[in-house]
């Protein structure tokens, strides 16, 4: 696919443990030439974790993109009007973040983006990063994923004997699920082995 002149948003959640992960699937799209623009929650804006300082994460992230971060509410309201957005993903999408979207709740960038997308009936692509994926937020889950224009990039199990309600996906399908939901499906195998 040809990434040239589309624009990414690329919204991360504080699933701290994946960004690592992460960061190389945002290099991908800039690589295609994609205009990548960063917008982060408030905990990967603020949280110091073992997996790194809030401002390593935030320098790598600039420094990729070239682009500021959006990081308010305020900052992300316009990219509703303006229609600036073609694909956002939310990778990683912490238990907490689904939770909120599925319920319609925006109190973060990361949702205020999600909510522009929705308004302008564009896709959303969700890559799950979270410890209660079989527990209480299967449900939310359940919901997203008959809600129209929202898709997932593949996920399992990361760990069924120690951890058996987590799901995780594969952060490496992140372009192909945006390619995918660009031309209104979603890549399948939608549900894979993880561990």
């Amino acid at each position: 696919m040809n990434w040239d002149g589309l624009t990414v948003g690329y919204a991360l959640s504080g699933s701290h443990c994946t960004l690592e992960e992460i960061m190389p699937q945002i290099q991908r799209f800039i690589d295609a030439g994609a205009n990548v623009i960063p917008i982060v929650s408030n905990t990967l804006l603020t949280i110091d974790t073992r997996f790194g300082t809030a401002e390593k994460w935030r320098s790598e992230l600039t420094r990729i993109t070239g682009n500021e971060i959006i990081s308010t509410i305020v900052q992300a309201e316009p990219l509703g009007p303006s229609k600036k957005i073609d694909v956002l993903t939310i990778a990683p999408c912490t238990g907490n973040t689904t939770s909120r979207l599925a319920n319609a709740i925006t109190d973060s960038a990361v949702l205020m983006a999600a909510k522009s997308q929705m308004r302008n009936s564009r896709p959303i692509v969700i890559a799950i990063s979270t410890n209660d994926g079989l527990g209480l937020n299967a449900a939310n889950i359940a919901k997203l994923l008959v809600t129209k224009n929202i898709y997932f990039v593949p996920f399992g199990q990361d760990d069924p004997i120690n951890k058996p309600n987590s799901l995780v996906a594969r952060m490496d399908l992140i372009m192909d699920a945006c390619e995918s939901a660009l031309q209104g499906q979603q890549l399948q195998p939608m549900l894979i082995e993880r561990h």
